[in-house]
């Protein structure tokens, strides 16, 4: 492990700017905009998972008492003869020729009250022509099976494809010869592996308001991610100049990689230009589910065989996933993810995104590694025990390391994984003794992590305080950490930095808060904008006592003169300098844009023992503990904090969470009273680690932190109930009347 550096403000535990709004309630999130004059708005979603729409009569809705504006997709005309992908796009949000999932969005309503919008909603006819769906990955890659997208022909093929197909597109990433690897190995172990769809679980339900002004301009206040992407999208959806568009970002109940699109903006929208009046709309919990993005179903197959000795020589994976209506599963990051933790010669990994009628997925905390890591990790774990190694001495023995070539592309430079395996080792939990019926799961998580374009400025008000200014949406304790960076670059109090969150208006460009970039990517033009500062403080000192720049530093937060420059003056604090702005230049700023290289991959490993009741196919996890790398923890508790609820998430996952649809492909548990999440009764205190190996590409170390938490849990759990039922388990989720069956056909196959 690196040797740690002593900052004086980075790896403190502040309180968080934004926490006493929160607790107080007076934190304004995605429904709480008021306007004069507002409208309510609710949408019309289709009854059927796949049908032709045959005719959408809205002229009884627009009699309704109180309804003022009705929109269907013949609003957005433009999109359907513009480009594949912003036809589709905009066909996700309302719907043209076909629906293609059960809540598919038909048409929108605005009226005087909530009670008359969904009247209006109620008086709209539609005609459908029911065709068909098909709802299981496997069933779409069928020969036979119905076709969604008629204009969709497959790509990646090594042939140019004939007909149209329900497969998106194929990736292949290939490394080695993975057939002789195969021949080289005394084991081979293959299997395939199922994960339902799930769903993000975020407390707050997408909401936006609309305004569209006399002017052309526009301004919508949503709950989002990334509102500069919201901006983009609903500009190319409207038809306008995004420069006409402002978008503000609220506080945000939730996200967790759900929030990085768009459902609600561009109906909202439309509707405030035909009726001249703001419009809010807020989803159900019903529409959240049924009509927003989840993560993918997946069904991955996984070869794997090693020497003796437990060397891996060689790794295939057969990756499908779930697309939902319209395609952009993640498989390619899934791809990516599933064996980046091994140095291993021989690798081929075949990736499928494939279309089903399902709603068109969306991220979800490192999206499409869960899932593949799940099946790869399973039977890493498999073979450990196969040749009766330590699951963690066989991870050892093949972890990837400083220099190892990934598969997909990069060779790593500096990398923690030995050192969190090395770690999990040691840890009181993995030196417990098991019980009967109990089992002990271990897996290794992995995330690339993202960087990107952001923006930031820093300015410096009269009174010394600084005042840092950038775009991306906070969902996991990043204004802390912008201040923490920006206190350590400048070297002042915590306290005196302020961290505001602008609109699209009034700061430089963001990308999405999303992939792990905004501590690392933002911070990173927060740090530079800060050292701009201090460039002009030193100029301004400099300015004042007649020296050259290259006689002043700055250091403690002062300008000083260089040792050994022969001047009689005081030092100039921040505050003495900011107070004499005026006289020496005028006030003192700085800023920075830039694409962020370098994001520093993610590793982590987790544990876990359960105890797993064979009468009623009950789990109980007894404890679970999360180490990883964080490059630097600029704020721990924020970095345990994701940690601990990445851990929660993938065992809610791994036990309990999936879509179910009946045989007409309607959602059976569009809500959190049959769509199990887990609650504090279910899991135990998460215990966690950092381990902190600096990423070389940033000025502070950063990794990034919020996605691998989640990547691990799936197998943890997967292979802790496995080796407590002697049973291994293929199937999310472990649901006891999944864990019964298993059972069963053990003792079935076993007569």
């Amino acid at each position: 492990m690196s040797e740690a550096i002593d900052y004086q403000y980075i790896g403190t535990r502040p309180v968080r700017p934004d926490g006493i709004e929160k607790v107080t309630g007076r934190a304004k999130f995605g429904a709480d905009e008021m306007l004069p004059g507002m409208l309510h708005g609710k949408v019309l979603r289709s009854p059927h998972a796949h049908a032709r729409v045959l005719s959408v009569d809205t002229s009884e809705a627009e009699q309704i008492p109180g309804v003022l504006a009705v929109v269907t997709s013949a609003d957005f005309e433009h999109t359907r003869t513009g480009s594949p992908g912003l036809k589709r796009f905009a066909e996700n949000l309302i719907a043209g020729e076909k629906v293609l999932y059960h809540g598919h969005a038909v048409a929108a309503v605005a009226a005087l009250t909530s009670t008359a919008a969904q009247a209006g909603v109620d008086a709209i006819r539609v005609e459908y022509e029911p065709i068909e769906s098909v709802m299981d990955a496997l069933d779409a890659m069928r020969e036979d099976a119905p076709i969604l997208h008629n204009d969709m022909f497959t790509a990646g093929l090594d042939s140019e494809p004939t007909k149209p197909s329900n497969i998106s597109r194929k990736q292949t990433i290939a490394k080695g010869d993975i057939q002789q690897g195969f021949k080289e190995a005394d084991y081979v172990i293959k299997r395939v592996f199922t994960t339902p769809m799930v769903h993000q679980g975020y407390i707050e339900p997408h909401a936006c308001t609309a305004n569209f002004q006399e002017n052309g301009k526009a301004t919508v206040w949503c709950c989002t991610q990334g509102h500069f992407d919201v901006r983009n999208s609903t500009a190319r959806m409207m038809g306008m100049d995004m420069g006409d568009l402002k978008v503000t970002a609220s506080e945000i109940g939730g996200g967790f990689g759900g929030k990085t699109t768009i459902y609600l903006e561009p109906l909202a929208l439309k509707l405030s230009q035909k009726t001249r009046r703001p419009v809010r709309m807020v989803m159900s919990r019903d529409e959240v589910f049924r009509a927003t993005g989840p993560a993918s179903g997946s069904v991955n197959t996984i070869k794997i065989g090693c020497k003796k000795d437990g060397t891996i020589t060689a790794m295939y994976a057969h990756l499908v996933y779930e697309a939902g209506a319209y395609p952009g599963s993640p498989v390619g990051a899934g791809s990516m993810c599933i064996f980046a933790p091994y140095d291993v010669e021989n690798i081929l990994i075949e990736g499928f995104d494939v279309v089903v009628n399902r709603p068109r997925v969306a991220a979800y905390r490192a999206p499409g590694a869960p899932q593949s890591m799940y099946a790869g990790e399973s039977v890493i774990d498999e073979l450990a025990e196969l040749i009766g190694m330590d699951p963690i001495d066989f991870r050892l023995k093949n972890a990837a390391t400083e220099g190892t070539q990934a598969a997909y592309g990069p060779r790593f430079q500096a990398i923690g994984l030995r050192e969190c395996l090395e770690a999990a080792k040691v840890h009181p939990n993995y030196q417990r003794e098991l019980q009967k019926d109990e089992g002990r799961g271990v897996a290794v998580g992995f995330w690339f992590n993202g960087g990107n374009q952001s923006s930031a400025e820093v300015h410096i008000t009269d009174s010394g305080m600084v005042m840092v200014v950038e775009g991306s949406p906070d969902i996991g304790g990043s204004r802390a950490s912008m201040a923490l960076m920006a206190a350590e670059t400048l070297q002042v109090p915590y306290d005196r930095v302020r961290v505001n969150i602008a609109d699209t208006d009034s700061t430089g460009y963001c990308a999405t808060t999303g992939g792990s970039r905004t501590t690392f990517a933002t911070g990173l033009a927060v740090v530079k904008a800060c050292e701009s500062v201090i460039a002009e403080l030193r100029a301004r000192a400099a300015r004042t006592w007649g020296l050259d720049v290259d006689q002043v530093e700055w250091r403690d937060g002062t300008a000083f003169p260089v040792p050994g420059v022969n001047v009689e003056t005081d030092p100039l604090t921040l505050r003495n300098l900011a107070r004499g702005a005026a006289r020496t230049g005028g006030p003192i700023s700085g800023r920075a844009s830039l694409n962020a290289q370098g994001p520093g991959p993610a590793f982590s490993v987790n544990m876990s023992d359960v105890r797993v009741d064979r009468e009623t196919g009950s789990v109980t996890v007894l404890n679970f503990t999360s180490i990883q790398d964080a490059g630097t923890a600029i704020h721990p508790d924020y970095v345990e904090g994701q940690m601990q609820g990445g851990a929660v998430q993938g065992i809610g996952w791994a036990l309990n969470e999936e879509y179910i649809y009946d045989e007409q492909g309607i959602l059976d548990n569009p809500g959190f009273l049959d769509y199990r999440i887990p609650v504090c009764s279910d899991v135990p205190m998460i215990d966690t680690q950092i381990v902190e190996v600096p990423n070389p590409n940033h000025p502070y170390g950063v990794r990034g932190c919020g996605e691998t938490p989640i990547v691990a849990p799936l197998a943890a759990i997967g292979n802790a109930v496995s080796r407590s039922l002697g049973i291994r388990m293929t199937e999310l989720p472990m649901s006891p009347p999944k864990v019964l069956e298993a059972i069963a056909n053990h003792d079935k196959n076993a007569s």
